[in-house]
């Protein structure tokens, strides 16, 4: 009775918000002034010779916003410095920023884009991932959107770009797991701490915030930066937001499924405060979004039929909204059952001491 009486409460007030994303969460600017030399790009790379190239033409293709692009080799193993080393030699604006040891304490990208800011000359920092690219004049509508709206940090949620099997039928999660439970708009009129969303592949911040708040030395050993940045800077009285980056910037996060269960793994225990929250996600996500699938094989009443039609509506809106695959709306149970499992192993991971693993290092933060 408990379980039915949750999916009668909840799964229309999911579906509510999830409606709510989809209608009312804003995009950027179309077109924007050119204001030469406001803005450092700055890139973090560790071992990213099939990203790096593309991501800094996309950086170069911008108009004068960018003064300049700094990219920090995280002590790459491929051949990421002689990329970086050919752009810099090619462009004035490129320019490598020195590696130094990772300290104790921090997380490899935290440590990179602290190196990163501090070494940067832009009133504007854009932090961007090397698996991201930007779009024509991204960076200009980035620092125009940020003053229309009297914003100091932004974020543009970036479209996926969607290659292989795994990446079309389980990526799209990503954007269901945010946007079924997360009121985007409501971050447009106020702005508490618990409101902060941020992406980490495209964060653009005023360079005098950043330093208000500590940056990334604020939370060196935290997984989820991005997340922390975006809580931390509200928290501090700064203002930040998180609009539709779609057209703006695209990313292709993962390549495979080995690649999709790592990056999630990493994030997924360690992106919680409280445990009981952990589980909270979890049981929701079994009650609501999995069970239902399961139980309509075998008793197809109409409450399992109204939980499926709900779920399937949330994400049927989501691809509309973000161009998902209709794959991943056909297979939304088995993605949801490979989500669970990708959870209850970070957990796994955190709580026997072994931590999560990420290129190359090993991390132990938030394991309660």
């Amino acid at each position: 009775m408990i379980w039915l009486f949750l999916i009668f409460a909840l799964l229309p007030l999911i579906l509510a918000v999830a409606l709510w994303n989809v209608v009312a969460w804003p995009k950027f600017t179309d077109a924007a002034p050119v204001r030469p030399g406001l803005v450092s790009v700055l890139i973090p790379a560790r071992d990213e010779e099939a990203n790096l190239a593309a991501c800094i033409e996309s950086v170069l293709r911008q108009d004068a916003t960018v003064g300049e692009a700094l990219v920090y080799d995280d002590h790459s193993t491929d051949a990421t410095p002689r990329i970086l080393a050919a752009y810099a030699a090619r462009d004035a604006r490129v320019r490598a920023v020195d590696p130094r040891p990772l300290p104790a304490g921090w997380c490899g990208k935290n440590f990179a884009c602290a190196r990163l800011a501090e070494e940067a000359r832009g009133a504007w920092l854009l932090f961007l991932d090397a698996d991201a690219r930007l779009a024509e004049g991204a960076v200009a509508r980035m620092v125009e959107e940020a003053r229309k709206r009297n914003v100091t940090l932004l974020s543009a949620w970036p479209s996926l770009i969607l290659v292989s099997f795994w990446e079309r039928a389980l990526m799209p999660m990503l954007n269901f797991v945010v946007f079924s439970i997360f009121p985007a708009p409501l971050s447009l009129v106020r702005n508490d701490a618990s409101l902060g969303l941020a992406h980490g592949a495209c964060i653009l911040v005023e360079r005098a915030g950043y330093r208000t708040v500590g940056g990334h030395a604020a939370a060196p050993d935290e997984i989820f930066e991005d997340q922390s940045l975006a809580r931390s800077w509200r928290e501090k009285g700064g203002r930040g937001l998180c609009l539709d980056g779609q057209s703006v910037v695209g990313v292709r996060m993962y390549s495979s499924l080995s690649g999709i269960w790592s990056g999630f793994q990493k994030n997924f225990f360690p992106a919680f405060r409280r445990e009981s929250s952990f589980w909270g996600f979890l049981l929701l996500h079994a009650a609501m979004f999995l069970a239902p699938f399961v139980m309509l094989i075998w008793i197809r009443v109409w409450p399992m039929r109204m939980a499926v039609a709900c779920t399937l509506a949330i994400r049927a809106a989501l691809v509309l909204r973000f161009g998902h695959p209709w794959l991943s709306v056909m297979l939304h149970p088995v993605a949801e059952a490979i989500l669970l499992a990708i959870g209850i192993s970070s957990w796994l991971r955190c709580k026997s001491g072994r931590g999560v693993d990420w290129k190359g290092r090993r991390y132990h933060r938030k394991c309660f």
